[in-house]
């Protein structure tokens, strides 16, 4: 799964990056998580136009009775994302770009949870493959939220968890954030797992176990203590000391 991530770039680099015309506010973010605000990057439905917006993280499907189904929505399965009744129409022609520069995954060794960053080698912008929707509560207005898709990880994710998030290739950008695409096996053959030779990992403090911690420390790399050889078992490709 993907359940915390970091975009802390300056927005005139997302900007530059994706290609976006628009003005957004933007302040770089080291921890962000489920059902905060993130900024998405998606396409004008009439024009090749590209948007970086800001919805709610937590996908709320437009026929949803109640907001609250958004927390179980924060990640759809690549696997599944075109059958699923929650995700299937936003997959066909609600897709959107995730920005971001790093995400984090916890590592199980013994009794304690030790949290990983991943990003580029380069430590470069890069995007999750993302669907969005627009629900309304109970006054008629307009919620819009998004979730990221997931599928089997790589080989440095594997040695921490059993899923990743989806980062896809930059050169499929502009067929996946076009709504009047709707070559489900184009678009499913876009969803597989991102070449792990690009990307590097290292270890991180537990301070960004807590969202409200938001600052450079949390992507800061730390040496680990006292490292055990199950540890390091389990670790196979990740740098200890």
């Amino acid at each position: 799964m993907c359940g915390r991530y970091r975009l802390s770039k300056r927005k005139q680099l997302i900007e530059e990056y994706f290609e976006t015309a628009n003005e957004v506010d933007w302040e770089p973010r080291y921890n962000i998580a489920p059902s905060q605000d993130v900024g998405i990057i998606r396409q004008d439905s009439s024009r090749p136009h590209r948007e970086f917006s800001q919805v709610r993280w937590g996908l709320i499907p437009y026929w949803a009775k109640e907001a609250s189904i958004g927390h179980k929505m924060i990640n759809a399965r690549s696997e599944t994302v075109a059958d699923k009744p929650a995700f299937r129409e936003a997959f066909k022609n609600r897709r959107c770009l995730v920005p971001a520069d790093g995400f984090y995954e916890w590592a199980r060794t013994g009794k304690a949870k030790q949290p990983f960053h991943f990003g580029m080698q380069d430590d470069s912008l890069f995007a999750f493959a993302g669907i969005w929707d627009r629900w309304k509560d109970a006054s008629g207005n307009p919620v819009e939220t998004c979730s990221i898709l997931t599928t089997t990880p790589n080989s440095l994710l594997a040695v921490v968890h059993d899923r990743m998030p989806v980062i896809l290739e930059r050169h499929n950008y502009e067929l996946w954030l076009d709504p009047g695409f709707e070559d489900l096996n184009s678009l499913s053959e876009m969803l597989r797992p991102f070449n792990p030779d690009l990307m590097k990992s290292y270890p991180v403090s537990t301070r960004v176990n807590a969202p409200k911690n938001n600052d450079p420390e949390c992507a800061a790399e730390i040496a680990l203590q006292g490292a055990t050889d199950r540890a390091e078992q389990l670790l196979p490709g990740i740098l200890l000391p």
